[in-house]
């Protein structure tokens, strides 16, 4: 930043001040910083290794729930009455007496994501820790 004494050839400098600019940029950085982070929303996916092939057949006594495209539910084939209270009723006398708490949900592919996130909840809410999603049939 120059400034004139007055001497020499006289007149005005038209230099910019640049003090206001970098403050306003240093404000919309820290607004930037702050409102970033708070604006993400997303599900924590914890995703198996490809490469890593299944060694010993799978446990057969496994909870899946299973969510229909006209927004029904099944736990190991068995209809879940009453909606999703019931589905939430129903989760917790399943799992209340298991020391494992991990279910899997399968949707139909013509159901709703609302849905099929809708039952994630309600069985996070009745005690389930661990959600796996199963993979896409090839059949």
């Amino acid at each position: 930043m120059a400034m004139s004494t007055g001497g020499g050839r006289g007149g005005f400098t038209s230099e910019p001040n640049l003090t206001p600019m970098i403050d306003v940029l240093l404000v919309l950085l820290i607004i930037f910083m702050v409102i970033v982070p708070t604006a993400r929303k997303a599900i924590d996916v914890q995703l198996p290794d490809p490469t890593i092939q299944p060694t010993s057949a799978p446990s057969t006594d496994q909870i899946v729930l299973e969510v229909g495209k006209d927004g029904t539910y099944l736990i190991n084939k068995q209809p879940v009455p009453g909606g999703a209270s019931g589905l939430s009723q129903m989760i917790h006398n399943t799992f209340d007496k298991r020391p494992e708490k991990i279910m899997f949900v399968k949707g139909d592919p013509a159901a709703k994501y609302q849905q099929i996130i809708q039952a994630m909840d309600i069985a996070r809410g009745s005690g389930v820790l661990v959600i796996g999603i199963t993979p896409k049939s090839t059949q």
